[in-house]
């Protein structure tokens, strides 16, 4: 009897871990703002990300990407 008990006991308590740890789940990181900045390199329409991107790499930016009904390249970095 004693034994049930513990043994019922530790199952619950395993139980109660695995539901706490379900619900909270993993800690959420808060992500870093992406500014932008018009490509003073790039001409004529952005039609390919990757055409912008390498573009802005050579601007000293991580990233890029076409936007707006003009199709420009903007640059993008992490927000400091």
């Amino acid at each position: 009897m004693e034994l049930s008990r513990k043994l019922l006991s530790a199952a619950l308590l395993a139980l109660l871990l695995l539901v706490a740890t379900e619900v909270g789940g993993p800690v959420a990181v808060a992500e870093a703002r992406t500014c932008q900045s018009q490509s003073h390199r790039f001409r004529g329409p952005c039609v390919r990300r990757e055409n912008c991107a390498n573009v802005c790499r050579t601007e000293g930016f991580p990233d890029g990407k076409c936007r707006g009904f003009r199709r420009r390249c903007f640059c993008l970095t992490h927000c400091h």
